[in-house]
């Protein structure tokens, strides 16, 4: 049966200076093929053994697997993509995950994937976790929403997505694999505070990876955010645009995690769990802030050598 583990009380109470370096430590990005290989060194950019989430966009499995040795080798914990939209059949599957085992992988995130794009027998990511393929993975994460997703509920309700929260973790207390869930990106930290409480008070096991949108342009965020399907925290870039001052400047997420860090600190049961950034300014960009941001939790690699 597997254990979920939250941040034990005496790790989390960190003197309040030092919250958000708490917050970030072990925080996961988001990474693509194309972009992995405009990266010299990821030892330059990312503290080591810093989990790298490998997106499974219109890319051959061939690069995705060359692209999880690649970041094997460098020390990292590759977790790739595993849409369930865009696989043909339960023979591709076993075949994605016994490329992925040749070259290291032990951790995959399963989702859906685009709706519009179901090419094969999977439509959800549920049905990926019962085929068995996964026998061997020491961790599995699962998409979660704290806004809501309008795909999966077209009426504007969240019915049909606590249901599959509830199903996947009851999943996770049958299997042996290590489970999170991590999220659709937000702006706005209440509306997270409220999400991550009431899946608790639901009895939703799964500890959270908390979604945030990294340094970018406000009109690339703001493009992102309407694509992605992002709810009502969206308000916070519009406000945003609004202000003439800050129209050219970048978007930045020292806000809401700092309101985040806080709260964790002050509540060390809150069910987050780590940070996980999606870098739609850039990998490098999202990096640096980090680490300049981030004290010990941020520090690259080769910095450390």
């Amino acid at each position: 049966m597997a254990l979920f583990n939250f941040r034990r009380k005496e790790d989390a109470a960190a003197p309040a200076g030092n919250a958000l370096e708490a917050f970030l430590k072990g925080y996961s990005i988001e990474v693509m093929p194309r972009t992995a290989e405009k990266v010299e060194s990821f030892r330059d950019i990312l503290p080591t053994g810093t989990r790298v989430y490998i997106a499974h966009i219109e890319t051959p499995i061939e690069d995705m697997v060359a692209t999880a040795a690649r970041l094997k080798r460098e020390g990292y914990e590759p977790m790739p993509h595993f849409p369930a939209r865009i696989i043909k059949d339960k023979a591709t599957l076993f075949d994605w995950v016994a490329r992925y085992k040749d070259a290291g992988v032990k951790q995959g995130l399963i989702l859906a994937g685009n709706p519009a794009a179901q090419v094969g027998d999977f439509s959800n990511s549920m049905e990926l976790l019962d085929s068995g393929a996964f026998t061997g993975f020491e961790r599995l994460h699962v998409a979660g929403h704290p806004e809501g997703n309008k795909d999966i509920d077209p009426d504007g309700s969240d019915r049909m997505v606590m249901e599959a929260a509830r199903w996947k973790s009851a999943f996770a207390e049958r299997t042996d694999a290590k489970m999170a869930m991590v999220t659709q990106f937000c702006f706005e930290a209440q509306p997270v505070i409220d999400w991550v409480n009431r899946m608790q008070a639901e009895g939703i096991k799964l500890p959270v990876h908390i979604g945030i949108a990294g340094p970018a342009k406000l009109q690339t965020l703001i493009k992102f955010a309407i694509a992605c399907g992002v709810g009502p925290s969206l308000r916070v870039l519009q406000k945003r645009a609004m202000d003439v001052t800050k129209l050219l400047l970048p978007y930045e997420p020292t806000e809401i995690l700092n309101d985040l860090a806080a709260h964790k600190a002050a509540n060390p049961d809150f069910g987050i769990e780590q940070v996980h950034f999606f870098p739609l300014g850039g990998i490098k960009t999202n990096a640096t802030w980090v680490t300049e941001h981030g004290g010990a939790s941020g520090v690259p690699a080769s910095a450390t050598a």
